[in-house]
């Protein structure tokens, strides 16, 4: 079994030398290679050469950009993919159960099984936890702008996300799904094929990640005192009152609107025009679990 390992030094809070970081991984893995990354993208081009030279097994270490740039290269392999979390969400991460801590997460990769897992695509490009529009992609969008010059973390994602909450008019939408066709204005339109955002944020609590489907969650536009007592709720992995979301499942979607459509892919903002096609791809990513989900 041949391991190579892929880590971004810089992601999260944690602030180790590059050495003390290889060190902990050739301990537990001592005859891998690796690399750390040195810009946005250099991810997905070391797990290619990675997947070119023959590796079975990548192993990376960083946040959700990090290891969604790795799994891209990855779908359709036979390589694995095991995920060491190193970011501020971790919603992938804790998806599959791993430890939070660095030594922990590369013993229990020790111990983990090989499952196939769901693929997203929405316009051709690849998410394997949450995909959505609205509010949370808009909030996305002008967090990726504050962090080229403010600094990043989760309270000025919740500053900006409380800033947004108070301004934000839902977008009228047409979406077409499983043979039919709904106008909607949701305060956001969630594509789960994980259960979880991040930091244990359920926006889709019964969601699976080899089930076959998504969970397509709308939130509903309701007041904001009543989206205020629901808010807890969302930590919940069964409770869900006051009638705020309505869930059900598909494995494509085409969504239309005039102008353009803010979307998110794991948390990271994109852009389009006019129209935004979403389709599950099933079992196309091979994932590292400490055990099956």
């Amino acid at each position: 079994m041949r391991v190579f390992f892929i880590i971004n030094p810089i992601s999260g809070k944690e602030r180790r030398s590059k050495e003390e970081w290889e060190q902990a991984a050739k301990v537990n893995f001592p005859d891998a290679a690796g690399a750390f990354t040195q810009r946005a993208g250099h991810a997905t081009e070391l797990a290619t050469q990675a997947l070119q030279e023959g590796y079975d097994q990548i192993l990376v270490a960083g946040g959700d950009g990090t290891i969604n740039e790795v799994a891209r290269a990855l779908v359709g392999t036979n390589v694995t993919l095991g995920i060491i979390p190193k970011g501020s969400g971790n919603g992938l991460a804790r998806e599959l159960r791993m430890p939070l801590r660095y030594e922990a997460a590369l013993l229990a990769l020790q111990r983990a099984e090989p499952v196939a897992c769901d693929v997203g695509e929405a316009n051709g490009e690849y998410f394997f936890n949450v995909a959505g529009v609205g509010i949370e992609a808009e909030i996305a969008r002008q967090f990726a702008q504050y962090g080229k010059d403010g600094s990043r973390g989760k309270w000025p994602y919740f500053k900006l996300g409380l800033k947004t909450a108070l301004t934000y008019k839902p977008q009228t939408l047409d979406v077409q799904y499983n043979g039919k066709e709904e106008v909607l204005e949701p305060l956001t339109l969630v594509f789960a094929n994980g259960t979880q955002y991040g930091s244990n944020f359920r926006i889709a609590p019964q969601a699976s990640l080899t089930d076959g489907k998504f969970d397509m969650v709308e939130v509903l536009n309701v007041p904001k005192w009543k989206m205020a007592l629901a808010a807890p709720t969302f930590f919940s992995k069964t409770f869900r009152p006051f009638d705020v979301t309505r869930t059900q499942h598909t494995t494509e979607a085409v969504i239309s609107a005039p102008g353009e459509i803010v979307y998110h892919l794991d948390g990271e903002p994109r852009v389009t025009q006019k129209e935004l096609r979403i389709k599950l791809l099933p079992k196309k990513l091979n994932l590292l679990v400490p055990k099956v989900i």
